[in-house]
């Protein structure tokens, strides 16, 4: 008995791109017709951004370690030499790093100290900011003549424990058997004529929010009281809260979604983040000064961070909201040095402050 023939099933038709509407038909097969061409001409402009993506990044890459190895040799000339052409060379050093990052800075008020005003005889300064990613050491760096105090581990990074020691970095190891001689360090550079820059959180964070500020990062400048009453004769510096944001990324707002471009936190390597943020153009950190703080005006460490850490926060959600007006940039600026006293921190609505 013969086998029923088998059925062909139907050929399926290719798939192609529906014609707009309103065209004449000429226009319409010579719109399907060019279809695959339109394919190919976006698969070679996206090759043209990736390949014009990667020499922005490599010739970024390159110009940094080329003037990094050339700035190296001259701090270490530097640092023989007295004075503060050391420090001032630091920030010279920061600010050409940003540059050549495609990196532009702006500043909302000023520092609350420099050389004119340590030439007067003014207090130091401990510079507190919020931290999200090494980006800010080039940022606040290049803006302050001041010196870092980065943890232990940072020291021993290749190329950047480098940078950090001839920038004068202060390694701190955060652990309770080297807190005092770590504290006395610090006291001695603020004596000799440093100022210093902190990140109270103690780590970096993703850049939405400041996380709480660390009370022992203020025991240079509030010390318990006790058997530290006997060096009563030490000089209190000021703290100065910064507010750093990143609102610009390809010249336009920068909004929840593209703050992790320039996060660095978490199990993170430099190479990747240094790819993802080198492709950019048109970046923008903004630096907001905040009025200076008097840490003899608070009865405990706990308030001062308290303080410290709602000025910052503040800011940063301005920055962030883009809300920043007149009467906020002439708050900012500093009195002049003698005039320095307690300053009433921002929120003074909060309960900190009662």
């Amino acid at each position: 008995m013969q086998a029923a023939p088998r059925r062909l099933g139907q050929r399926r038709p290719a798939p192609t791109v529906p014609p707009r509407p309103g065209l004449s038909p000429f226009a319409r097969a010579s719109e399907v017709s060019n279809a695959p061409s339109a394919r190919a001409d976006a698969a070679l402009r996206r090759l043209a951004r990736r390949l014009l993506q990667i020499g922005r990044v490599s010739r970024r890459g390159g110009a940094i370690a080329a003037w990094t190895t050339g700035a190296c040799v001259l701090q270490s000339v530097l640092l023989t030499v007295p004075g503060r052409p050391k420090i001032r060379f630091a920030r010279v050093y920061w600010s050409v790093v940003c540059k050549l990052l495609g990196m532009e800075v702006r500043m909302i008020g000023a520092p609350a100290s420099g050389s004119a005003a340590r030439a007067g005889g003014s207090r130091p300064v401990i510079y507190v900011s919020n931290h999200s990613s090494w980006i800010d050491v080039a940022v606040l760096g290049g803006r302050l003549e001041a010196c870092f105090v980065a943890k232990e581990d940072v020291g021993r990074w290749p190329v950047i424990g480098t940078v950090s020691r001839l920038g004068r970095t202060i390694f701190v190891s955060r652990q309770r058997k080297t807190t005092g001689r770590e504290r006395d360090d610090m006291r001695w550079r603020l004596s000799h004529g440093d100022d210093l820059i902190l990140f109270p959180e103690g780590t970096s964070s993703d850049g939405a929010r400041v996380l709480p500020f660390h009370s022992a990062f203020f025991a240079v400048a509030k010390p318990n009281a006790g058997a530290e009453d006997a060096q009563a004769d030490l000089v209190v510096p000021l703290i100065q809260p910064v507010s750093v944001v990143y609102d610009r990324l390809g010249g336009l707002p920068v909004c929840h979604v593209g703050r992790p471009v320039f996060a660095w936190y978490g199990d993170m390597d430099l190479a990747s983040h240094f790819w993802r943020l080198g492709r950019f153009k048109g970046m923008r950190a903004s630096v907001m000064m905040h009025p200076v703080i008097d840490p003899l005006a608070f009865p405990s460490r706990k308030a001062l961070a308290q303080a410290a850490w709602c000025a910052v926060a503040d800011g940063a959600a301005r920055l962030r909201q883009n809300r920043i007006d007149d009467e906020r940039v002439k708050i900012a600026t500093p009195v002049p040095p003698e005039r320095h006293g307690p300053t009433i921190p921002l929120d003074t609505g909060h309960p900190s402050f009662a």
